[in-house]
């Protein structure tokens, strides 16, 4: 799946969900060291984990972050409206 993402560095976030796990995440854009190792730590993990851990995370002053975005992307999977 691709997420197109908002209001952070990176532009999109590439994802599949295999058995409910978060499987192969891969940011595009933005800081590649800290999008390396989010994506190292929910590999594997329960998308519904996932989603309760990165939820409501903030980049500085942004309303939002790559953690969030990640997040808000799983959301839109499991509602069916990841378009």
């Amino acid at each position: 799946m691709r997420y197109k993402a908002k209001n952070i560095c990176a532009q999109a976030i590439d994802f599949d969900v295999e058995d409910n796990k978060v499987k192969n995440v891969v940011f595009y854009g933005g800081c590649p060291g800290n999008h390396l190792g989010i994506a190292s730590l929910v590999e594997g993990q329960d998308i519904d984990d996932v989603i309760s851990r990165l939820e409501g995370i903030h980049c500085g002053p942004r309303p939002t972050s790559c953690p969030d975005q990640l997040a808000c992307a799983l959301k839109e999977y499991k509602e069916g409206t990841l378009s």
